[in-house]
This record gives structure tokens, sequence and C-alpha cells, in this order.
């Protein structure tokens, strides 16, 4: 059965941290646009000079639409820091040359700011309280660059002990925060291996979305190949007239190019 995508099939973004990684990253580009891609993102593109990215979409015809801040020490297993209390420090500290970079490369808004995985030892409203600050800050520096600032809440099947595992947490501390550019990075993917339905969150937090992505399940492969049901996501995406793109964060279950057939036979 095709996936009807509805207005959504121009709107589709490449994830080139997920897809084309046969490619070197200078090659992802390319080879998205020559797929059809006009949207790309990418969460960690901080070791290549900003000009070099802004090139590579120049030359391919793509835009940025969202990144995210560093996500830390690799060797210490960080998933992000936003929210760990020993690091709050170092994560003020990456905010303006973070916007600057995104501001460099051009066109990007949205700029994800990971929460982090839970220290042992450390209580959770203590977490909580650094990650509403750091948003604050972040969300107010990023104001004025006319940036957003998003949370996503990331399921234990991807990250184990992220410190935002659950929708309505993040829901809750966008509330919180009180910003009216702290948006929620929602992925459907996370959102059905959590046990909740993608299309009621959807219609219910709509205000509240800055931008989507999928993948199925199990697997986290491209849509069509699992249990997810896509059209439901697609329907409450366009009644609620949510406006943005739809990443396409999944691991190919072949090669990206295989895998491009749920998009090619979409109605």
């Amino acid at each position: 059965m095709p996936i009807h995508l509805g207005p959504y099939a121009d709107r589709l973004s490449a994830h080139l941290g997920f897809l084309y990684t046969e490619h070197p990253l200078p090659e992802r580009f390319a080879a998205a646009a020559r797929d059809g891609f006009r949207i790309m993102e990418h969460p960690n593109l901080f070791a290549t000079p900003a000009k070099n990215v802004a090139g590579w979409m120049r030359d391919s015809g793509l835009t940025l639409v969202q990144t995210s801040f560093p996500a830390g020490d690799p060797s210490r297993g960080e998933k992000g820091f936003a929210a760990l209390p020993d690091r709050a420090q170092a994560f003020r500290e990456s905010i303006e040359p973070t916007l600057d970079y995104v501001e460099e490369i051009g066109g990007c808004r949205f700029v994800h700011a990971m929460a982090g995985v839970r220290p042992a030892g450390v209580a959770e409203e203590r977490l909580l309280d650094t990650y509403r600050e750091s948003l604050g800050l972040a969300a107010d520096a990023a104001a004025k660059r006319g940036m957003e600032i998003m949370i996503e809440p990331i399921g234990p099947g991807s990250i184990a002990n992220y410190v935002v595992d659950d929708p309505l947490v993040a829901v809750r501390l966008i509330r919180e925060v009180g910003r009216p550019n702290v948006k929620l990075l929602f992925d459907a993917y996370h959102c059905h291996c959590l046990g909740h339905d993608p299309a009621a969150l959807i219609r219910e937090h709509a205000a509240l979305i800055a931008h989507v992505q999928i993948a199925d399940d199990p697997g986290r492969h491209e849509p069509g190949t699992g249990t997810i049901a896509f059209d439901p996501i697609f329907e409450a995406l366009a009644a609620v007239g949510y406006a943005g793109s739809v990443g396409c964060e999944y691991h190919p279950a072949t090669t990206t190019e295989e895998g491009l057939g749920w998009i090619k036979g979409a109605a």
C-alpha cells in the first residue's frame, strides 16, 4: 500500500547523518539532490568549516532545515549535555559559537539542544532545572537571530537513560520555559516506540511542533518496512496545518537509493 504524503511530498528532508552514509559527507549533498531532495538536516556538522557546508548546499541546491548544538564527548558517552549540572557552563559557552556557525551556513532556523544522559546520583528535578535554564539562555540568544530552539524526546530504545524520554515531558518543559521560540522536535518513531499515538499527539500539540521526523518500527528503517501507520500521521499534519518539513531520519534497510521506493511510490 502506498503512503499518502499529501502536501509533504515536496517537503521531505534528507537526514544526512542517517541517509547516504555510503558516501563521504561532501558527496551526500549532491546524492540527495539527485534523488529529488531539496531540504536536508544533520545534527553534527561542526567538524567541517561552515563555509564548506554552505558551499555544498549552494552547489546542490539544498537548504538546511535543522541541526543541533554539539553533542559532547563521545568517549564519555555524552549525548548532549544541556541538562547536566556539571556541564551547564560548557553548554552556555557553546551557545553563541553554535549560533554563529549556523548563521554562517545560512537559512537554518531550528537548533536542537540535546539534554543528555542521566548521570548516576543526580536528582531528576536538578537535571530538569538545569535543562530549563539552558533552554532559556539558548532561546534568548536564538531569538535575536530569528532562530528557534527545539527539544526532542528520545526513548530508551535509542538512547538509554536520556533525560527527556517522553513527548509529554518535552511538552511540559516547553511550557515551563515560557519562551515562544522553544518548540518540539516531533519524532513519530520515538513517539510510537514509547507507546503513544503519533497522530493524536500531533493534533493535541500542533502549536508546539517546529519539525517532524519519521522512521518505521522495528529496525528504524524507511516507512513501509514495519508496523507504523503513516497515513494517519500525514493526515494529522495536514489537518493541523503543519507547514514545516518532514525529516527522513531512518537507517536504510539496504542502501539509501534502494530504499527510496516508499517516496517514489507514494500517492
